[in-house]
């Protein structure tokens, strides 16, 4: 006979569990949200620095396996006589590139048999706030691609730029018309701007007021000091989750409701520990990008202004991969592909992959929706 007594007694212990359990993670992740963090912990060595920008270069792995996504990956003792340089957008931290053991883009092509580079753009403060496209393309990346070639003793490279990495791909290659950038890669770059769903029909509102504007007065958005712009890091991390406000949303909502499962604790502070952490933008990157790709939509017809000079896409002839997220709201499939009618690439290929802006890059289904393409790509073109 079932004793009521003993019943409740284990009822009750298993409430006090279940309740100490929910405490200790929402504490955890309130005020031990660090400890949580699983992201950044592939070694990597830093092989230069100039105060603010710094190289990344990430060293053979000691593993004879690694994990992805539930899958066993054998790590490639050869590795591929093509290094491949990872050029990120700016405002973001370099977490994102190695956000969980399981899901870490360079370890994955670490593994894969790639000499793996990354260069990290920083934290740029006001003092940096007339840093402009120009700057980054014209300047930075040359030199930085210089001493990956130094250190490599390699001259061909691999480029994989996402989201305004991908700018900084194209932008420096069609710029420089660099006969050595072998292989391209560019997630989420928005090509003809005005295309790209809601924010693109928005700024062909503004673009014709602008036009109103100049044709009347003159005055142009460069003709303002560039300190104006300058974007400090928390106005980016806000932005950033407006481009998905639902989902940022639902995140919180899914985290109290699953509180009580560790795993996805932790995954919600590793994850948070990106999307918090934003990086100030450089007053005069925002006067560049602002006009030039998103108002002036200069792209759209195969070349963008960068200082005094035009990036003619018609000069960029590396083999290219590029790729859009089908729920990207920044940078529709629609305005993703116009990149396939300006470069005059031979070899080129067009995805579009599950995922928003950051999905495609990092989320849960990039390994096997894409990292696993690209890899097989890449090697193909990298011997």
């Amino acid at each position: 006979m079932r004793n009521p007594l003993k019943s409740a007694i284990k009822t009750s212990s298993g409430l006090a569990r279940q309740s100490a359990l929910y405490a200790g993670n929402a504490f955890d992740r309130i005020f031990r949200a660090a400890s949580l963090v699983q992201a950044g912990q592939t070694p990597f060595e830093t092989l230069y620095s100039n105060g603010l920008v710094s190289l990344r270069y990430y060293p053979p792995l000691e593993e004879d396996f690694i994990e992805l996504d539930g899958m066993v990956i054998p790590v490639e003792r050869k590795t591929h006589r093509t290094p491949i340089v990872i050029i990120p957008p700016l405002a973001v931290n370099m977490l994102i590139y190695d956000l969980f053991p399981q899901r870490s883009l360079v370890r994955f092509l670490r593994a894969r048999g790639f000499e793996v580079y990354l260069i990290d753009w920083g934290m740029p403060g006001r003092e940096h706030t007339h840093y402009n496209m120009h700057t980054y393309v014209a300047e930075f990346l040359p030199e930085y691609l210089n001493r990956v070639r130094e250190h490599s003793g390699e001259q061909e490279l691999s480029l994989h730029g996402w989201s305004m990495g991908g700018m900084f791909t194209l932008f420096y290659s069609a710029l420089s018309k660099d006969q050595h950038i072998r292989n391209a890669i560019v997630l989420g770059l928005p090509i003809d701007s005005h295309a790209s769903g809601l924010i693109g029909w928005m700024y062909q509102r503004i673009a014709d007021v602008a036009e109103q504007v100049r044709k009347r007065t003159g005055f142009r958005l460069h003709d303002m000091k560039p300190h104006w712009f300058h974007t400090p890091g928390w106005a980016n991390t806000i932005g950033f989750k407006l481009t998905n406000p639902v989902g940022s949303v639902m995140g919180y909502w899914e985290l109290i409701v699953r509180l009580g499962d560790r795993e996805f604790v932790t995954n919600h502070a590793t994850t948070s520990a990106f999307l918090d952490r934003m990086v100030a933008y450089p007053g005069g990157v925002i006067q560049d990008t602002v006009v030039r790709v998103w108002i002036d939509n200069q792209l759209a017809k195969g070349q963008i202004q960068i200082g005094d000079d035009f990036a003619r896409l018609e000069n960029v002839n590396a083999n290219l991969l590029a790729i859009a997220g089908q729920e990207d709201t920044l940078a529709t499939p629609g305005a993703a592909k116009r990149v396939m009618d300006h470069v005059s690439s031979t070899d080129k290929t067009f995805r579009v992959a599950p995922g928003g802006h950051m999905g495609i890059l990092a989320g849960s289904k990039a390994p096997r929706a894409s990292w696993l393409e690209l890899a097989d790509w890449l090697a193909a073109r990298s011997d």
